[in-house]
């Protein structure tokens, strides 16, 4: 029996889904806990909405033709994929699940290939018994558009989930997931607005294209004028995406499949890379194996610049973000601090993105921000249409000591956001934490942008004053000698000493 008496809360869906992540604990490992938790919450949604329009066309229209027109469904859930045959079930439940999966998509072209990915039919580690359980479990909570406080609901709840896979698995759950606070600088730096085409080339679990669209909201614009794009090379990985996406009701959006740097997918009809007005991105540090000999023959011109090293493939992210921004597009990009500085082919690539004034600004982050990592990191801003005075400048912000300590990780907190994006707006130096810097004087220092060589956050040391530190010496000295004077006498009265 679904619970319908009150509107279901974040916080309630949120436990709920941690609750059926501890009925898993114990049987798989805790990094594949999302794709099965995922898998059913998804399942459900479906249902309730489709059992949802369904019974409100019979109450209409008398009639009961929303169990089975198409056209009356934003997904039409087939018979075998639903909640009430599903439940109904004592034995080979992860076949069936597989089977409603495969049904679903076949029914719904654009969930082509999100479900097909996660196997419930393993009966070792999944048992009928531990699925009932599940099922039992989700079965107390209505998804149905009606029942929802919020209805971005789910989408917050599946955020709050990748957060803490990532917590729970380290690196191996959280390696596609940015801190949320550091996507919000991001996108409060780049500015998305209504009617933009923006592209998250390396999207993660998208994470990034939501908060754009919530910056959107925000901001009085329709987010439905906007186009969202992205490429994800890990299966699961985009699966997600393409859930979370549809969780947070923006279904016509395009996630492609597959490698940015060695198999581009967002092109146009003409096979040319597809270019943005906003371009956002989190790719992974120095990734080592990113496709260099694939990258000396590349159809599409992305590195103009040179070639990135074939031990580190971060100018390769950051030439294919640069190749798809249009005439006025600006990008955000988190780098590790190796990019500042490195010499070889990356001091080359930097030297010619410097030349041709693409960057904007260089943010220094606090360390051990990110999941998996301690590292620091940076956000680079490149603009293609920079502001006349900020040509031939960029701004360096030291934000590496404003930060909230946590037990696991760092936060950033709102007031440090803030501070960022009040400095990057304001385009002036400060002392000890920003500086606008010209490209004559970067050239000086061989394009090295480290950023401690422009900004200089040593606090000044204390001046000594030699006569009075001298004068207290003295005094302690006076001091220790009367003290001396009194415990002599009292050693001389005990009988020690002559």
């Amino acid at each position: 029996m679904e619970l319908t008496t009150q509107k279901l809360t974040l916080q309630q869906l949120e436990s709920h889904l941690w609750e059926s992540a501890n009925i898993l604990r114990g049987s798989i490992d805790s990094s594949d806990y999302k794709n099965y938790i995922f898998g059913l919450l998804f399942l459900k949604r479906l249902n309730d909405v489709f059992v949802e329009t369904a019974e409100r066309i019979e109450r209409e229209e008398g009639e009961d033709y929303g169990w089975y027109d198409r056209d009356e469904h934003q997904f039409f859930v087939p018979e075998r994929a639903r909640w009430s045959y599903i439940t109904s079930l004592t034995q080979d439940i992860g076949a069936a699940i597989n089977k409603a999966f495969e049904e679903l998509e076949e029914e719904n072209p654009s969930l082509e290939g999100v479900l097909a990915s996660i196997d419930f039919n393993d009966k070792e580690k999944l048992p009928d018994k531990l699925l009932m359980q599940l099922l039992q479990h989700f079965s107390k909570i209505d998804l149905r558009n009606e029942n929802l406080s919020d209805p971005d609901i789910l989408g917050r709840a599946y955020e709050y989930l990748i957060k803490q896979f990532a917590d729970d698995a380290g690196k191996k759950g959280g390696e596609f997931y940015t801190p949320s606070q550091v996507v919000r600088l991001i996108v409060k730096l780049i500015k998305p607005e209504e009617g933009m085409r923006i592209c998250d080339p390396t999207v993660g679990s998208a994470g990034m294209l939501i908060q754009a669209v919530d910056y959107i909201k925000e901001k009085g614009g329709n987010p439905r004028n906007l186009t969202l794009h992205g490429q994800e090379k890990n299966l699961n990985t985009w699966a997600i995406a393409k859930m979370n996406l549809l969780l947070h009701g923006l279904s016509d959006h395009r996630i492609e499949k597959g490698d940015t740097i060695r198999e581009p997918k967002l092109l146009d009809e003409n096979g040319e890379l597809l270019l943005y007005d906003r371009v956002i991105a989190n790719p992974p540090f120095s990734l080592k194996n990113w496709g260099r000999e694939e990258a000396e023959a590349d159809p599409y011109g992305r590195f103009r610049f040179g070639l990135p090293p074939k031990t580190a493939g971060d100018y390769a992210f950051v030439q294919h973000m640069i190749a798809t921004l249009n005439h006025r597009g600006i990008a955000g990009v988190v780098m590790p601090h190796g990019v500042l500085f490195r010499g070889g082919a990356e001091g080359k690539i930097r030297q010619g993105i410097l030349e041709e004034d693409l960057l904007e600004a260089v943010i220094g982050l606090p360390a051990n921000l990110f999941y998996g990592t301690g590292i620091p990191a940076c956000i680079l801003i490149l603009n293609r249409n920079k502001a006349p005075e900020r040509k031939g400048h960029v701004l360096f912000i030291d934000a590496s000591r404003d930060y909230q300590e946590g037990k696991n990780q760092n936060v950033l907190r709102d007031q440090d956001i803030d501070k960022i994006v009040s400095a990057f707006e304001k385009w002036e130096d400060q002392d000890k934490y920003c500086r606008v810097v010209s490209l004559e004087e970067i050239k000086e220092n061989d394009y090295n942008l480290n950023i401690a060589r422009y900004v200089d956050t040593t606090e000044e040391e204390e001046q000594i004053d030699i006569a009075e530190a001298l004068r207290q010496l003295r005094q302690l000295e006076k001091e220790r000698e009367e003290i001396e004077k009194v415990m002599y006498g009292y050693l001389k009265e005990l009988g020690y000493g002559g």
